[in-house]
């Protein structure tokens, strides 16, 4: 192209540009006009489709820990106290010995609240703490009207931390609080009502949400386990879910859901993201946040008219077990099925709804009232045949065999 043919397309080009930018639009120009015709058309088009949302990857359990960790030490390099090191030492050695997350930053809160207390009753470090200053700290935790489970579990960290100082040589034994203890009350464990389970499953919700519920309800699953349960994780055809790491004790185990409950997870797999890798997921794929599906549960709590009962996503968990011990399952199989650590904890469901002894007891019952409306208060052989077959020990006449 000559510089004179170079120059007039510029000039052409630059006519177009400027009659766009005036808002100019003649039927009768030249042919340049078509050209700015088809700039107009071409700019005014559509915006171009926005690329699908890019899915994010879910951290494994060593990813989140180190996330947890890099978090918990940039707050903990904002403070202004005095002894902070000890604590950055302690979540490191907490990290490498391969503590959970949810410890982790439990020990970050715990730690910081008592290096502030510390700070504020004008003790210089960690170097200066006495046996006293741990009863002072739980005295101003109770006045801030803590919960008696949160100062507990504060006080048990620092017994951890303090430990891990004594042992490194940093503080004396003398300052080890070996009998500060707090008590807890012994509480049973809720589980609704069985109407009240009916009412639940049959109000309108989402098929998500109904999927979650009958999980929950049918497989005991506490509910950070289900949230974290990815498609991999369950077996449709032999209904069953794999949980490789609990949500407290990290002890991998096998659960098991019912017909109903498949029939629902089956029902959101044909609607559900299928390039999602959790089972239920959040935005762009990320795990669903526990306020989330609290949410989700106080809806379908009060679709279901049962939003003044105090139900909480916990409560699908307590039912789970309450069920199986009216079905006569044994404690030990519960046990496994629950992730518990100790058979005592599981006894607890047995104290609550023991259906064998609540019906040994009314019929008991309803005999000395008999004998009572009757006159006769001599010894009645019904009850005593009663008693003899329920009876858990034997006398103390009979000898007792040892197990091999």
């Amino acid at each position: 192209m000559t510089q004179e043919e170079l120059s007039l397309e510029e000039y052409h080009f630059s006519k177009v540009i400027a009659t766009s930018e005036a808002g100019t639009y003649l039927k009768d120009q030249p042919a340049e006009t078509d050209l700015e015709v088809y700039f107009q058309n071409l700019f005014h088009l559509e915006p171009f489709p926005s690329p699908i949302e890019q899915i994010e990857p879910i951290k494994t359990p060593e990813e989140y820990r180190r996330q947890v960790l890099d978090d918990v030490l940039s707050k903990l390099s904002a403070l202004e106290i005095e002894g902070k090191e000890h604590i950055e030492e302690y979540l490191r050695y907490q990290y490498r010995r391969h503590f959970q997350a949810s410890t982790i930053r439990g020990s970050y809160s715990s730690l910081s609240f008592f290096l502030k207390f510390m700070t504020e009753v004008g003790k210089g470090g960690i170097e200066e703490i006495e046996r006293g200053d741990l009863e002072a700290f739980v005295e101003h935790e109770q006045d801030r009207g803590m919960k008696l489970s949160t100062v507990r579990l504060r006080l048990a960290t620092l017994k951890a931390f303090l430990r891990f100082m004594v042992e490194k040589g940093d503080l004396s034994e003398g300052v080890f609080p070996w009998k500060l203890t707090i008590k807890m009350p012994e509480t049973l464990p809720r589980a609704m009502d069985p109407d009240d389970v009916d009412k639940l499953l049959a109000m309108d919700g989402s098929v998500r949400d109904r999927a979650m519920i009958l999980l929950l309800l049918r497989t005991g699953m506490r509910i950070g386990e289900l949230l974290r349960t990815r498609v991999s994780d369950v077996n449709t055809e032999e209904q069953k879910v794999l949980i490789y790491e609990g949500e407290k004790n990290q002890r991998g185990r096998v659960v098991y859901f019912s017909d109903d409950a498949k029939e629902a997870l089956q029902a959101w797999t044909n609607q559900r993201d299928r390039r999602m890798e959790l089972l239920f997921y959040g935005y762009r794929g990320r795990v669903l946040s526990y306020p989330a599906a609290r949410m989700m549960f106080v809806k379908c709590l009060k679709k279901a008219g049962l939003s003044d009962k105090g139900y909480t996503l916990h409560c699908l968990r307590h039912t789970y077990a309450t069920e199986l011990i009216n079905a006569r399952m044994p404690l030990e199989c519960l046990e496994k099925l629950m992730g518990h650590s100790r058979l005592d904890v599981t006894r607890r469901y047995a104290m609550l709804s023991d259906k064998t002894r609540e019906e040994e007891y009314f019929k008991a019952m309803a005999i000395i009232e008999r004998r009572e409306r009757d006159g006769n208060y001599g010894c009645d052989r019904e009850l005593q045949t009663l008693l003899e077959k329920t009876q858990l020990l034997p006398p103390y006449s009979e000898e007792l065999h040892e197990h091999p």
